[in-house]
Protein backbone atom coordinates (compact mmCIF):
# COMPACT_ATOMS: atom_id res chain seq x y z
CA UNK A 1 0.00 0.00 0.00
CA UNK A 2 2.79 2.58 0.67
CA UNK A 3 3.74 2.24 -3.06
CA UNK A 4 0.30 2.72 -4.18
CA UNK A 5 0.16 6.36 -2.48
CA UNK A 6 3.40 7.49 -4.92
CA UNK A 7 1.78 5.99 -7.97
CA UNK A 8 -1.64 8.19 -6.81
CA UNK A 9 0.43 10.72 -6.61
CA UNK A 10 1.93 10.80 -10.19
CA UNK A 11 -1.26 10.10 -11.80
CA UNK A 12 -2.19 13.14 -10.30
CA UNK A 13 0.83 14.82 -11.65
CA UNK A 14 -0.33 13.77 -15.28
CA UNK A 15 -3.73 14.57 -14.92
CA UNK A 16 -3.47 18.07 -13.31
CA UNK A 17 -1.73 19.14 -16.04
CA UNK A 18 -3.24 17.49 -19.03
CA UNK A 19 -7.26 19.08 -17.17
CA UNK A 20 -5.39 22.17 -17.42
CA UNK A 21 -4.53 21.65 -21.05
CA UNK A 22 -8.17 20.97 -21.75
CA UNK A 23 -9.37 23.80 -19.91
CA UNK A 24 -7.16 26.54 -21.78
CA UNK A 25 -7.46 25.01 -24.73
CA UNK A 26 -11.03 25.38 -24.87
CA UNK A 27 -11.14 29.02 -23.67
CA UNK A 28 -7.84 29.75 -26.27
CA UNK A 29 -10.36 28.33 -28.88
CA UNK A 30 -13.51 30.85 -27.61
CA UNK A 31 -11.16 33.41 -28.18
CA UNK A 32 -9.71 32.61 -31.56
CA UNK A 33 -13.51 32.28 -33.01
CA UNK A 34 -13.22 34.10 -36.31
CA UNK A 35 -15.94 36.35 -37.47
CA UNK A 36 -18.23 35.33 -40.14
CA UNK A 37 -16.53 37.44 -42.64
CA UNK A 38 -12.73 36.32 -41.74
CA UNK A 39 -10.73 36.50 -44.96
CA UNK A 40 -12.94 39.10 -46.60
CA UNK A 41 -11.60 42.59 -46.38
CA UNK A 42 -11.45 43.33 -42.43
CA UNK A 43 -10.85 40.47 -40.66
CA UNK A 44 -10.07 42.25 -37.59
CA UNK A 45 -13.88 43.58 -37.54
CA UNK A 46 -12.09 46.79 -37.46
CA UNK A 47 -14.82 50.12 -39.02
CA UNK A 48 -14.66 49.42 -42.19
CA UNK A 49 -14.32 53.60 -42.27
CA UNK A 50 -10.31 53.23 -41.42
CA UNK A 51 -9.80 50.57 -43.89
CA UNK A 52 -10.93 52.35 -46.80
CA UNK A 53 -9.50 55.13 -46.15
CA UNK A 54 -6.20 54.21 -45.80
CA UNK A 55 -6.76 52.15 -49.05
CA UNK A 56 -7.66 55.01 -50.90
CA UNK A 57 -5.13 57.31 -49.56
CA UNK A 58 -2.39 55.03 -50.41
CA UNK A 59 -4.25 54.58 -53.74
CA UNK A 60 -4.34 58.59 -54.24
CA UNK A 61 -1.00 58.80 -53.41
CA UNK A 62 0.29 56.49 -55.92
CA UNK A 63 -1.75 57.71 -58.36
CA UNK A 64 -0.46 61.52 -57.73
CA UNK A 65 3.23 59.80 -58.06
CA UNK A 66 2.16 57.85 -61.33
CA UNK A 67 0.69 61.26 -62.56
CA UNK A 68 4.04 63.43 -62.22
CA UNK A 69 6.42 61.08 -64.10
CA UNK A 70 3.94 61.30 -67.16
CA UNK A 71 5.31 64.27 -69.37
CA UNK A 72 2.82 67.06 -69.47
CA UNK A 73 1.49 67.19 -72.60
CA UNK A 74 2.67 70.23 -74.34
CA UNK A 75 -0.01 73.15 -75.32
CA UNK A 76 2.38 75.17 -77.64
CA UNK A 77 4.44 74.18 -80.35
CA UNK A 78 7.66 76.17 -80.85
CA UNK A 79 10.03 77.20 -83.90
CA UNK A 80 13.09 76.55 -82.55
CA UNK A 81 11.59 74.18 -80.25
CA UNK A 82 14.62 74.45 -77.87
CA UNK A 83 17.27 76.84 -78.83
CA UNK A 84 17.28 80.76 -79.86
CA UNK A 85 19.74 81.78 -82.08
CA UNK A 86 21.52 84.92 -81.99
CA UNK A 87 24.48 86.74 -84.09
CA UNK A 88 27.48 87.22 -81.81
CA UNK A 89 28.13 91.11 -82.14
CA UNK A 90 29.93 91.52 -78.95
CA UNK A 91 28.49 95.03 -77.50
CA UNK A 92 25.54 95.17 -79.10
CA UNK A 93 22.29 94.35 -79.28
CA UNK A 94 20.79 91.35 -81.12
CA UNK A 95 17.27 89.57 -82.22
CA UNK A 96 16.01 86.47 -82.55
CA UNK A 97 12.79 85.50 -83.55
CA UNK A 98 10.29 82.18 -82.60
CA UNK A 99 7.19 80.98 -83.79
CA UNK A 100 4.74 80.03 -81.21
CA UNK A 101 1.63 77.72 -81.95
CA UNK A 102 -1.33 77.05 -80.24
CA UNK A 103 -1.40 73.16 -80.43
CA UNK A 104 -4.04 72.38 -77.88
CA UNK A 105 -7.66 72.50 -78.72
CA UNK A 106 -8.79 75.44 -75.83
CA UNK A 107 -7.11 78.86 -75.74
CA UNK A 108 -3.76 79.21 -74.46
CA UNK A 109 -2.05 82.01 -72.21
CA UNK A 110 1.82 82.01 -73.11
CA UNK A 111 4.45 83.97 -70.95
CA UNK A 112 8.10 84.64 -71.09
CA UNK A 113 11.00 84.36 -68.97
CA UNK A 114 14.78 84.62 -69.04
CA UNK A 115 17.61 84.09 -66.21
CA UNK A 116 18.66 87.48 -66.99
CA UNK A 117 16.08 89.90 -67.15
CA UNK A 118 18.40 93.07 -67.43
CA UNK A 119 19.95 92.07 -70.98
CA UNK A 120 17.34 90.33 -72.35
CA UNK A 121 13.34 90.62 -73.39
CA UNK A 122 10.83 89.39 -75.72
CA UNK A 123 7.80 91.09 -77.62
CA UNK A 124 5.10 90.52 -77.07
CA UNK A 125 6.33 88.91 -73.67
CA UNK A 126 3.46 87.43 -73.24
CA UNK A 127 -0.24 86.69 -74.74
CA UNK A 128 -3.52 84.64 -75.54
CA UNK A 129 -3.74 82.11 -78.72
CA UNK A 130 -6.77 80.60 -79.76
CA UNK A 131 -6.54 77.42 -81.05
CA UNK A 132 -4.66 76.81 -83.86
CA UNK A 133 -3.12 80.39 -83.66
CA UNK A 134 0.24 81.38 -84.02
CA UNK A 135 2.55 84.63 -83.44
CA UNK A 136 6.25 85.14 -84.19
CA UNK A 137 7.91 87.35 -81.41
CA UNK A 138 11.14 88.67 -81.46
CA UNK A 139 13.82 87.97 -78.62
CA UNK A 140 16.30 90.95 -77.96
CA UNK A 141 19.37 90.29 -76.22
CA UNK A 142 22.72 92.47 -74.93
CA UNK A 143 26.02 90.64 -76.00
CA UNK A 144 28.46 91.58 -73.24
CA UNK A 145 31.81 91.79 -74.70
CA UNK A 146 33.39 88.85 -73.71
CA UNK A 147 36.35 89.17 -70.54
CA UNK A 148 39.22 87.33 -69.82
CA UNK A 149 39.45 85.85 -72.95
CA UNK A 150 35.89 84.26 -72.21
CA UNK A 151 34.57 81.94 -75.34
CA UNK A 152 31.46 82.48 -76.57
CA UNK A 153 30.31 79.34 -75.53
CA UNK A 154 30.81 79.98 -72.03
CA UNK A 155 28.25 82.52 -72.16
CA UNK A 156 25.38 80.93 -73.61
CA UNK A 157 25.24 78.04 -70.84
CA UNK A 158 24.46 80.71 -68.25
CA UNK A 159 21.41 82.26 -70.36
CA UNK A 160 18.50 80.65 -70.35
CA UNK A 161 14.72 81.57 -71.77
CA UNK A 162 11.55 79.96 -70.83
CA UNK A 163 7.70 79.74 -71.88
CA UNK A 164 5.26 79.27 -70.04
CA UNK A 165 1.87 78.33 -71.02
CA UNK A 166 -1.66 78.49 -69.05
CA UNK A 167 -5.21 77.36 -69.87
CA UNK A 168 -7.49 79.58 -69.82
CA UNK A 169 -11.06 80.60 -70.82
CA UNK A 170 -12.22 82.13 -74.47
CA UNK A 171 -13.17 85.77 -73.38
CA UNK A 172 -9.81 85.96 -70.70
CA UNK A 173 -8.15 89.18 -71.38
CA UNK A 174 -3.99 88.77 -70.84
CA UNK A 175 -2.57 90.15 -67.90
CA UNK A 176 0.81 88.39 -66.48
CA UNK A 177 -0.87 88.23 -62.96
CA UNK A 178 -3.38 85.72 -64.24
CA UNK A 179 0.05 83.29 -64.16
CA UNK A 180 0.44 84.44 -60.55
CA UNK A 181 -3.05 83.59 -59.41
CA UNK A 182 -3.16 80.18 -61.29
CA UNK A 183 0.48 78.84 -60.52
CA UNK A 184 -1.19 75.46 -60.17
CA UNK A 185 -2.00 75.49 -64.01
CA UNK A 186 0.69 76.55 -65.02
CA UNK A 187 3.10 74.46 -67.13
CA UNK A 188 6.61 74.94 -68.30
CA UNK A 189 6.76 74.71 -72.33
CA UNK A 190 10.22 74.73 -72.89
CA UNK A 191 13.79 76.03 -71.75
CA UNK A 192 15.48 77.77 -74.73
CA UNK A 193 19.18 78.11 -74.19
CA UNK A 194 21.26 80.30 -76.40
CA UNK A 195 23.48 79.63 -79.11
CA UNK A 196 25.11 82.21 -80.89
CA UNK A 197 26.17 82.38 -84.50
CA UNK A 198 29.36 83.50 -86.33
CA UNK A 199 28.20 86.53 -88.19
CA UNK A 200 31.21 85.83 -91.11
CA UNK A 201 30.68 82.03 -91.39
CA UNK A 202 27.65 80.48 -91.12
CA UNK A 203 26.67 77.61 -88.19
CA UNK A 204 27.68 78.23 -84.24
CA UNK A 205 30.09 79.91 -82.82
Amino acid sequence: KPSASPEGRVWGLFKLPFRNSQSSTSSSSDLLQYPPNYGQGNSLGLPQADGSGAQSSSGSSVSSVARSLLPTRRRLKLDPSNKLYFPYEPGKQVRSAIKIKNSSKSHVAFKFQTTAPKSCFMRPPGGILAPGESVIATVFKFVEPPENNEKPTDQKSRVKFKIMSLKVKELVDYVPELFDEHKDEVAVEQILKVVFLDVDHPGPV
